[in-house]
């Protein structure tokens, strides 16, 4: 049986936000990209079974700030994402550039 009416999630994107390239794509692939660092951190921390505040404390930031990165509110600097990779759950932060 054929769906009608199906996309890709890139179709969707190209006919919502406009082509990769575009102001108005890449700041929306800007922004999932912040998005998902905040609900990445926060999947680690609850899965290490750590509060926001002790999180903060690790990381010598504070709870609201953590709160903040967590909820797309604010966006983190990479130091502060390889303070919170690093001090907070024993990792280490790996950023990928592309060109």
């Amino acid at each position: 049986m054929k769906m009608k009416n199906l996309t890709t999630h890139e179709e969707f994107k190209d006919a919502h936000f406009g082509k990769v390239g575009t102001k108005k794509r890449d700041a929306h692939d800007a922004g999932y990209q912040n998005f998902k660092a905040g609900v990445l951190i926060q999947v680690k921390r609850l899965e290490l079974g750590m509060t926001q505040e002790e999180l903060a404390e690790k990381v010598g930031t504070t709870k609201s700030y953590i709160s903040k990165i967590e909820n797309n509110i604010k966006e983190a600097r990479i130091s502060t994402l390889e303070k919170i990779v690093e001090l907070g759950f024993g990792g280490r932060l790996e950023v990928l550039i592309k060109i």
